[in-house]
């Protein structure tokens, strides 16, 4: 359940315009992936130390179909290509992760089936996703709405009972994040997670990318996903709001079935409208009121985003350069300082 809180890590980034290109990533099982306007490339640190780059040509499906660039079913669009994308990155590090525990035990003498190897398809993705978001969409939308319909009588209400069923969202899922960071292998998630942050800091500054340099930056990213999933929650409080008070306008009355009818299928709709928010907050991120905006998920970050070591800096700076590729070397401050890696087809 731990994945889709991170494959929407670089939702933003996408047809944003700013002055420095867009770049942004997720962290991923012992590694960090970014992606670029052209490509996405996944650097991973394997258990003999040595970085393993994963890079693909992409171009992203709003781009191949450009009457689809629209307000709001763009967003819609990008955040399902996202989740897809972010699933696969992870499986292709979990797939390199169990490779070097396999690899362990054959040198302990034990005995490991061979399987095949071969990577996570789009199909295997969409069905994950589908899994999670049943899960998700029942913990963090249904729930709410149930609790707050049993204990709670104010379904005519539209405002109070929004709130009300949000703010038990917002704690379900701050319950969530907090439960799983004292877990082992998410807190190194974390970390990677910190160092994507920084190193993105540190390109964005033009600054060479040295880890003596990168971890000068903090690990709060204001365009973080973190801050995106924060902006839904808070959208959705008003969006369903005002659905309710149409709702309750026509007919006078709304039950928690017509609720569920109503809210659950437009859920892509209030991603769409968060992902305007979150773009047009990219673009005028000295104002006070998107300083206000961003402000929760910045505050999240403190539990999802820890300090990163050198080791794991280096694997965003492999990452992210591999992610620019040759085309885009001159946004670097510098050429690359050496570290040693593996380049994957």
């Amino acid at each position: 359940m731990n994945k889709h809180v991170f494959v929407l890590e670089w939702i933003n980034m996408k047809e944003v315009e700013e002055k420095i290109m867009p770049v942004g990533g997720q962290a991923v099982i012992e590694g960090v992936m970014m992606r670029s306007p052209k490509r996405i490339a996944t650097a991973i640190r394997r258990s003999s130390g040595e970085i393993e780059i994963n890079t693909k040509e992409y171009i992203s499906f709003i781009q191949r179909k450009k009457y689809l660039n629209l307000p709001i079913v763009r967003g819609a669009i990008t955040l399902i290509e996202v989740m897809i994308l972010g699933i696969k990155t992870l499986q292709w590090s979990a797939d390199k992760t169990m490779e070097d525990l396999e690899e362990e035990d054959r040198k302990k003498g034990k005995k490991v089936k061979e399987k095949k190897k071969a990577g996570m398809s789009t199909a295997s993705a969409i069905f994950t996703i589908s899994i999670a978001l049943l899960i998700g969409i029942g913990m963090f939308f249904a729930l709410p709405l149930f609790l707050t319909t049993e204990l709670f009588n104010i379904e005519k209400e539209a405002l109070l009972f929004n709130l009300i069923s949000g703010g038990i969202r917002i704690i379900f899922f701050l319950l969530y994040v907090w439960g799983i960071s004292f877990m082992k292998d998410v807190k190194r998630l974390f970390q990677y997670h910190g160092a994507e942050h920084k190193s993105i800091f540190a390109f964005e500054d033009k600054v060479f990318l040295s880890p003596a340099n990168i971890q000068k930056y903090t690990t709060f990213h204001p365009r973080c996903g973190t801050s995106f999933i924060v902006i839904v929650m808070l959208i959705s409080l008003i969006f369903f709001a005002f659905l309710d008070t149409l709702i309750i306008s026509y007919t006078g009355n709304i039950s928690l079935v017509v609720r569920l009818l109503t809210h659950l299928p437009l859920i892509p709709v209030v991603g769409g409208i968060s992902y305007e928010v979150l773009k047009a907050s990219a673009k005028h991120a000295d104002s006070k009121s998107v300083h206000f905006l961003i402000a929760p998920g910045l505050g999240l970050q403190r539990i999802t985003t820890s300090q990163p070591d050198d080791d794991q800096v280096e694997v965003a700076i492999c990452a992210l350069k591999a992610a620019l590729g040759e085309e885009y070397k001159d946004e670097l401050v510098a050429a690359d300082s050496g570290f040693q890696k593996k380049a994957v087809v």
